[in-house]
C-alpha cells in the first residue's frame, strides 16, 4: 500500500477528520511555499489521506458515556465518513524520505504530514494491574478512551455488576453515572479531596456529588486504590489504601491521559509533555504539523475537543495557502451534558477561583439542584461555574470570549444569570 497524497494525518479522531473535512471544503491541499502550493498552477485537489488505527467508523470520543448509557447508539456518534481514510498502525516516520512505515510493511509517502495521534489512558501503578501475560488487563477491569472499550464495558455490565471507576475527573464521573444508568452497584473511588477538582469550585463539586448519590452510585474522595486482587485472571476486589476491600466484577479506569508521543519522539522531533508546535502547528520538522491532544502549544496541553478542533481549522487555512492564518491557543469551555431521566448539565470556563480584588456574583437553588458563579475583574468576565439548568451558557461565554468591556452596574450580569441566554 503506497500513497503520494501531499498531506497525511496520523490519526482519525475529531481533530483529523476535521482537518480533512476542512481542507476538503477548502477545495485545495498543499504545503505554503513548495511549487505547487494551493493558488499557483497545478495545485493538487485531492482530500488528506486519513491514517488510522480503530477498526470503527471515526467517531466523536466526547459521547462514549452516552454510548455507554445507551442514550446513543454507536452510530449517532460518528462522525462524517472522510473520503480518503485507511486502516494501519503506523510505526515509524522515515524523515529523510519523508515516508510513514506501518506495522503490515506498507509505506506511505507524504508531502506534509500532520500527527493527529490523541492521548492514552493513563493506567496507575495499581498492583496486580499487568499480571498477565503479554501485559493485558486482567478480566474485567476496562480502560475508557476507545469505542472498544465502550463496546466491551457495554457487553459486561448487567443490572447488579458490582463495578468500582478509579478517578473521579470529567471521564469517571461520565463514567459512573453511565453505569449507575444501566442498574450497576457503582463506587466512585477518588484521589482528590472532591469530584472533578480540576474544573469545579467545591460548591458545584457537591452538586454533581449529590447528582451521582441521587443515581445510587457510592462515592469516596480522598481515597487511594493501591492493589486489584484478581482470581484465575479476572477482577474480584479492590484494595484501599487503609486496607478497605470493595467486591468488584468490574473495575473501570478513568485516571486521566496522556499525550500519545511515540512517534514524534522516535522520530527526533521536539517533544516535552505533548509534541512541541508553534503558531503555525508546525513541529520542529518544518513538513510535519501536529494538532489535538498530541500537541503542546505555547506550553499548553489542552485534550479537549473545542482547542483540537479550532487547532485542525487553523492548520486547513494555512495548508491551503492561507500565509496568516495562525492558532493563537483557545479560551476553552469545559461542557458536559448527560442525557435521560436524570439530566447532569455543567459549564466551566476561565478563571472560576477569584483572586483578592475580584468581584463573584455566586446564586444557588438548591430545590432545584443548580448554581451559577461568575468571576469579574475590574469590567471583565474571567470566569464561571454552572451546573444543572445551563440556559445561560452561551451568553456568559460570549460575555467572557468577548473583547468589549462589561456595561457598568451589575444588573446586566444578573440578568445573564437569570435568564435563558441560549445554549
Amino acid at each position: 500500500m503506497t500513497s503520494n497524497a501531499r498531506v497525511v494525518v496520523v490519526g482519525a479522531g475529531l481533530a483529523g477528520v476535521r482537518l480533512a473535512q476542512r481542507l476538503g471544503e477548502l477545495g485545495a491541499i498543499g504545503d505554503p511555499g513548495e511549487p505547487g502550493a494551493p493558488g499557483s498552477p497545478g495545485a493538487p485537489r485531492s482530500p488528506a489521506l486519513l491514517v488510522g488505527e480503530e477498526e470503527h467508523r471515526p467517531y466523536n470520543r466526547v459521547l462514549l458515556a452516552e454510548v455507554l448509557a445507551r442514550h446513543y447508539a454507536p452510530e449517532v456518534i460518528a462522525l462524517p465518513a472522510p473520503s480518503r481514510l485507511i486502516r494501519a498502525r503506523v510505526t515509524g516516520i522515515d524523515r529523510a524520505t519523508r515516508t510513514l512505515h506501518c506495522a503490515d510493511g506498507s509505506a506511505i509517502a507524504y508531502g506534509t504530514l500532520v500527527l493527529a495521534t490523541g492521548s492514552n489512558p493513563v493506567l496507575p501503578p495499581l498492583r496486580g494491574l499487568f499480571s498477565r501475560r503479554g501485559g493485558e488487563l486482567p478480566e474485567g477491569v476496562h480502560a475508557f478512551r476507545t469505542m472498544d472499550d465502550c463496546l466491551g464495558l457495554s457487553k459486561a455490565v448487567r443490572p447488579g455488576t458490582r463495578a468500582v471507576v478509579i478517578g473521579g475527573g470529567l471521564l469517571g464521573v461520565s463514567a459512573a453515572r453511565a453505569l449507575a444508568v444501566r442498574g450497576a452497584q457503582v463506587v466512585l473511588a477518588q484521589q482528590a479531596e472532591r469530584l472533578m477538582e480540576r474544573q469545579l469550585d467545591p460548591p458545584a463539586s457537591r452538586l454533581v456529588h449529590r447528582h451521582l448519590t441521587d443515581l445510587g452510585v457510592e462515592v469516596h474522595t480522598e481515597c487511594r486504590v493501591r492493589d486489584l486482587r484478581c482470581v484465575g485472571g479476572a477482577v474480584r476486589s479492590v484494595e484501599l489504601a487503609d486496607g478497605y476491600a470493595l467486591d468488584a466484577d468490574l473495575v473501570v479506569l478513568a485516571c486521566g491521559v496522556r499525550p500519545r508521543v511515540g512517534l514524534a519522539r522516535d522520530a527526533g522531533l521536539a517533544v516535552h509533555q505533548g509534541i512541541l508546535v508553534d503558531d503555525e502547528l508546525r513541529t520542529s520538522d518544518p513538513h510535519i504539523r501536529a494538532i489535538g491532544d498530541c500537541a503542546q502549544h505555547d506550553g499548553t496541553l489542552y485534550g479537549l475537543a473545542t482547542p483540537a478542533l479550532e487547532q485542525a481549522d487553523a492548520l486547513a487555512e494555512s495548508l491551503a495557502g492561507d500565509l496568516k492564518a495562525r492558532y493563537t491557543g483557545t479560551r476553552s469551555l469545559t461542557r458536559l451534558t448527560l442525557a435521560g431521566r436524570s439530566v447532569l448539565d455543567l459549564a466551566a470556563f476561565g478563571e472560576p477561583v477569584p483572586r483578592p480584588g475580584d468581584d463573584v456574583v455566586q446564586l444557588t437553588d438548591a430545590t432545584r439542584g443548580t448554581y451559577r458563579k461568575v468571576v469579574v475583574r475590574g469590567d471583565r468576565l474571567v470566569g464561571g461555574v454552572l451546573v444543572g439548568e445551563l440556559g445561560t451558557v452561551g451568553a456568559l461565554a460570549r460575555a467572557w470570549d468577548g473583547t468589549e468591556p462589561l456595561p457598568t452596574g451589575g444588573s446586566p450580569l444578573l440578568h445573564l444569570l437569570t435568564h435563558d441566554g441560549g445554549s
